[in-house]
């Protein structure tokens, strides 16, 4: 049974694995994940130890699964992790629309994420569920040591306007 929910504070070491592990895969071939690794292991912890509260977590037969989160609590989603051995068996789709569900709940009326322009399964996984590219940029990665380019994507919630034939007379 899959179910999505609120983080627990004690989950901060898992989510914090879960996340390392699929950064690691997702900058696989951009940078050298295996060099950093201890600094994204700390930037994961510090921010789940600040922010676990607002953290959607996905479980899956009890066990957790993956994470996502809104960091600055409006339509931008920050992060979005799943682990690797479980990534395409649509955990990530319904994280995503739990997601999108509460962004439009709370007024916003889109969703926005940014990923690394060279991370072809995130464009991929967010344009199959409707987002475009909105932004191309290229922006210092003090931690990587050089430019790292990145992309913006955006969807607009909710339901489309339902237009209707008009009959002239």
């Amino acid at each position: 049974m899959i179910i999505v929910r609120l983080a627990r504070e004690n989950e901060v070491p898992t989510l914090a694995a879960i996340g390392l592990d699929a950064w690691e895969k997702a900058v696989s071939g951009v940078a050298d994940a295996r060099a950093m690794r201890r600094v994204a292991e700390l930037s994961f912890l510090s921010f789940l130890r600040s922010n676990w509260f607002s953290v959607s977590v996905i479980e899956i037969s009890g066990v957790v699964a993956g994470w996502a989160a809104r960091e600055d609590k409006d339509g931008t989603i920050s992060d979005l992790w799943i682990e690797p051995s479980l990534q395409r068996n649509g955990l990530g789709s319904s994280l995503l629309a739990h997601l999108e569900q509460r962004i439009l709940s709370e007024g916003f009326e889109a969703a926005v994420i940014k990923t690394h322009a060279q991370n072809a399964q995130a464009i991929g996984f967010f344009r199959k569920h409707g987002y475009t590219v909105n932004s191309l940029s290229t922006a210092y990665a003090p931690k990587l040591d050089r430019d790292v380019e990145s992309v913006g994507m955006a969807k607009m919630l909710g339901e489309p306007a339902v237009q209707q034939d008009q009959q002239w007379f």
